[in-house]
């Protein structure tokens, strides 16, 4: 009879995930005691420790106390929580907006919320983790396109029509930094009489001018059969998400989703921090900081081979996992935190570093990590 203890395979070396004990200290990290420049946060925009984001979220403890003690249903639905909703929905141009635990928590319970076994769902095969789970839970026909393959999701949407259909993709793919074809999506949604779900929490903060995000820069913000899906804890470095959508959708929701119903609401610090955090991002400086990062280093390493992406996002494809691994080690000698990614995470074959830039690197250290990877390429 087993036990506890061989219940699992051994993970081979070379696959096994490490939690690393690591502290930040501004854009750098400690692990091991060994201090190096982070580029492997997705705090895009430098905002986790930004004073006025940090004192926020201390003015509400201090005010609030710590935990919210209950669901949003019960007693945890403090008033910054319906204020943060309206202020996203205000500016990512929709006319409502939920504010849950986490991007997990949010794609689960919006996927089993509007979906069931009668729905189809059309979904790009590297589409995250919670939006894979959310479909297999939701119970729903999933059928999974090629990644941005629209030729092929025409094909199947043409083979499986049904009464009630969603497309479901990520905005900016968080492994691989490209985007999808919004516009064309919203097409195939308008066609096909489906829903339209989109996840753009790497997008939300990072891309266009304003930082509102791909669907604001493909003009579909607001349509009445989009859902959109953000997070509070990349460029707004705080922690939660949110999803938008019309009135009604997001009153549906309310009284549906499980993962809001039977979940502890965020401490009213959070909200506080994604308020203070809305502030600096409408404010356009961290924003425009973050774009002229990016394009030092697209500049700085225009000979590498880099994975195709416009986005904050700067994969580097090596391939075997040994020698990504290796490679991430070399930077760590270096001083530079860059992990090596791999299967199951990215399809086999294809281990990579995911270098992630951030408007609080400097001048200096982009152009330190471009030589780093230059000599190591």
């Amino acid at each position: 009879m087993s036990d506890s203890r061989n219940w699992f395979k051994t993970t081979p070396t070379s696959r096994k995930r490490n939690l690393l004990g690591s502290q930040r200290h501004g854009i750098s990290i400690k692990i091991n005691g060994k201090l190096m420049i982070n580029f492997a946060s997705n705090d895009y925009l430098g905002l986790a420790t930004h004073t006025d984001i940090t004192q926020a979220a201390c003015n509400s403890i201090s005010e609030r106390g710590l935990g919210s003690g209950a669901s949003r249903l019960i007693s945890g639905d403090d008033p910054l929580i319906h204020q943060l909703e309206h202020e996203l929905a205000e500016w990512k141009g929709f006319e409502s907006c939920l504010l849950l635990g986490s991007g997990m928590l949010a794609n689960l319970g919006l996927l089993q919320a509007v979906a069931g076994r009668h729905t189809h769902v059309f979904s790009d095969k590297l589409n995250h983790a919670s939006l894979v789970d959310g479909v297999r839970l939701s119970g729903a026909q999933s059928h999974r396109f090629n990644h941005l393959d629209i030729e092929q999701l025409t094909t199947m949407l043409k083979k499986h029509p049904a009464k009630q259909r969603i497309i479901v993709s990520d905005g900016v793919f968080s492994m691989d930094g490209d985007c999808a074809d919004l516009n064309r999506l919203m097409s195939l949604a308008k066609a096909s009489d489906a829903l339209l779900i989109i996840d753009d929490a790497h997008g939300t903060g990072t891309v266009g001018a304003d930082g509102r995000g791909l669907t604001s820069t493909t003009g579909i913000a607001g349509n009445a059969r989009l859902i959109e899906v953000g997070t509070l804890g990349k460029a707004f470095g705080s922690y939660g998400a949110f999803i938008l959508g019309t009135s009604e959708m997001i009153e549906g929701l309310r009284q549906r989703m499980r993962t809001l119903i039977y979940s502890t609401a965020l401490p009213a610090a959070l909200p506080a921090a994604g308020l203070a955090a809305l502030e600096l991002i409408r404010q356009g400086a961290v924003v425009e900081k973050l774009h002229a990062n990016l394009a030092l280093f697209r500049e700085l390493t225009a000979e590498l081979p880099l994975m195709p992406s416009k986005t904050s996002i700067q994969p580097l494809l090596v391939g075997p996992d040994e020698d990504a691994l290796a490679m991430a080690g070399k930077l760590r000698e270096l001083g530079f935190f860059v992990p090596a990614i791999r299967p199951p995470t990215v399809p086999e074959g294809t281990a990579r570093l995911r270098i992630t830039l951030s408007a609080a690197h400097t001048y200096e250290e982009i152009t330190q990590l471009s030589k780093a990877l230059e000599s190591l390429a």
